[in-house]
């Protein structure tokens, strides 16, 4: 059974084009942001599923670390309170009642399980059959990123957030509820910020200053945590 969910989570992978030291999000690649702890034992197969959806190009997959299981004997490292904070600001926007984890948002609209791979691709393959309303394309110089943002239908005022990653680490948990195991995480967030804010109307171009040879991604993202309407990646 998990093979055949498998099969069918890698069974739709598009292609991301990219030209001229350019990423392109014509090919609408959906972000899957996964909320998740070392101190959860639900989490790890969430963990697990992100990994894998790593060897898509029409996918980026993000995990956020939240900081509220850390009461129960392990700090998670890769926790960072912003998180959090973007995690509650998905559900004030949602109208849910409350956050947990593992919980995956795709594309800033669907709320799904972390652990239910079916579930996941369903919200996946819909997202990725969605007509893209932006054309979003990043370039990177030296220090510097540049970014052009492009409507291709009306769209509503978006912040440009600029988003770093670490490829993968392996923890050993010595406490809490996944204390003696040895796991591995990838796509650890460790930098999140918006960068720019844009009207949805003509073209919006900015340079913003980029360090490191961490993965880049840029999303433009309806404000007050709504949909995602384009995404592009640099690794």
């Amino acid at each position: 059974m998990m093979d055949r969910m498998r099969t069918l989570l890698l069974g739709t992978a598009f292609c991301l084009t990219a030209m001229a030291g350019w990423a392109q999000s014509q090919t609408n690649p959906v972000v899957v942001e996964l909320f998740t702890s070392q101190g959860c034992s639900s989490c790890p197969a969430a963990d697990a599923l992100l990994a894998e959806l790593g060897g898509r190009e029409d996918v980026i997959p993000l995990a956020l670390h939240v900081d509220y299981w850390d009461y129960i004997g392990w700090e998670d490292a890769f926790a960072d309170p912003r998180f959090t904070k973007r995690q509650k600001g998905y559900a004030r926007a949602g109208g849910w009642k409350m956050i947990y984890t593992p919980q995956i948002i795709i594309n800033g609209e669907h709320d799904v399980v972390g652990n239910r791979p079916m579930k996941v691709a369903d919200g996946i393959l819909h997202e990725a059959q969605e007509q893209a309303q932006v054309s979003l394309d990043i370039r990177r110089e030296g220090d510097a990123l540049h970014i052009a943002v492009t409507p291709m239908a009306p769209v509503k005022p978006c912040d440009i957030h600029l988003v770093r990653y670490v490829d993968g680490a392996e923890v050993d948990i010595l406490r809490g509820e996944n204390a003696g195991r040895s796991l591995t995480y990838t796509h650890i967030v460790r930098g999140w910020d918006v960068v720019g804010q844009w009207d949805g109307q003509g073209t919006y171009e900015a340079t913003v200053p980029v360090t490191g040879s961490d993965p880049i991604v840029v999303l433009v993202q309806g404000k007050r945590y709504g949909s995602i309407v384009a995404a592009a990646r640099l690794r």
